[in-house]
């Protein structure tokens, strides 16, 4: 008999159908990806309960709006993303958590999860180590687990032409809280030994004159292709990273690329980068500025990063992530 997985979640209304939607965030995608690729399970059946208003249902896979799931039988493994209130809504023994953030004990006791986490005694799923460390003792009570992402296949499959040297491009793909004030105060600097470098944000920002006399510019947000398209025309990513970011997909999907990165390590993004292998984990401001001047302006030094970057292209797809999905959950 097949065995029934259902995912719950409840951040808002989409399905797999809006996989490249610039409107929802890793967490959806990541949802999205991983219940895609289960599905090619022939042993298992996937239900999908959110705020979707338009129910798909397809071979093993089945995306089910929130409000219907008391008329299902109950499944073999229950899966709530993010919120511990969702793992009252159906009956099993085996329960998980995925968590999306470093939720913090306070945080978690103030939108009242803790008692539902408590009563259904789920075990933790996360993303990194990171991650693992941060995650306090009281909400991984009953156990918790890493399992590592993958990046959409669209950046798996992405042809790169290695054959010429990129221009003095930075980029930087991230919401504007996760430092970009600090990336924005440190270029300043890096411009002044590469003046004909440009570096392009994420909107929403508005730029000052002086930013855009510093070369600093807004991307267009737009679609995933536009995305990778500013991936491969831009020669380094700048992440500073943030205490908040527990996995990071866009220095991901940037690595995948073969864009070398940047970053000081805050949060997750140590875990993203090699340091002079793939990269730079800078230990102060003044390293971060000379290691983005000298990526940007030393083509050595960018060959060497981008050929060592080719050789960890296709290491993990969400083929890999559901097999170790499939493992946790499976584990006694």
């Amino acid at each position: 008999m097949k065995k029934k997985i259902y995912f719950i979640e409840s951040s808002s209304d989409f399905n797999n159908s809006n996989l490249n939607s610039p409107f929802i965030g890793g967490a959806e995608k990541t949802l999205i990806n991983i219940t895609n690729e289960l599905s090619k399970n022939d042993d298992i059946i996937i239900k999908i309960f959110n705020k979707t208003t338009k129910p798909i249902q397809s071979t093993n896979l089945e995306w089910i709006n929130i409000n219907q799931i008391s008329k299902y039988e109950n499944p073999e493994f229950l899966i709530a993303m993010s919120d511990a209130n969702l793992l009252s809504l159906s009956k099993c023994k085996k329960k998980f958590l995925w968590s999306h953030s470093v939720q913090p004990i306070e945080k978690f006791v103030r939108k009242k999860q803790l008692l539902p986490f408590l009563l259904n005694k789920p075990k933790m799923i996360l993303e990194g180590d990171y991650h693992y460390k941060t995650r306090s003792f009281i909400t991984s009570l009953f156990g918790k687990k890493i399992l590592p992402l993958a990046v959409d296949y669209e950046f798996i499959n992405t042809k790169i032409d290695f054959s010429r040297m990129k221009d003095k491009k930075a980029i930087f793909t991230t919401r504007s809280d996760r430092n970009l004030s600090f990336l924005i105060s440190c270029w300043k600097q890096i411009i002044k030994t590469s003046k004909d470098s440009i570096l392009t944000i994420n909107p929403p920002y508005n730029l000052t004159n002086e930013d855009k006399n510093n070369n600093i510019q807004l991307r267009n947000k737009g679609s995933k292709e536009n995305l990778i398209n500013d991936l491969l025309g831009s020669r380094v990513m700048l992440n500073p990273g943030h205490k908040g970011e527990v996995y990071c997909l866009a220095a991901e999907e940037a690595r995948e690329l073969c864009l070398p990165i940047v970053t000081m390590g805050y949060g997750a993004l140590y875990e993203r980068v090699e340091h002079d292998k793939t990269g730079f984990i800078a230990k102060n401001r003044d390293e971060f500025i000379k290691f983005a001047s000298d990526i940007l302006n030393d083509d050595a030094l960018f060959s060497k990063l981008q050929k060592n970057l080719i050789l960890k292209r296709n290491s993990r797809t969400y083929k890999n992530v559901a097999n170790d999905f499939l493992k946790l959950i499976y584990e006694n």
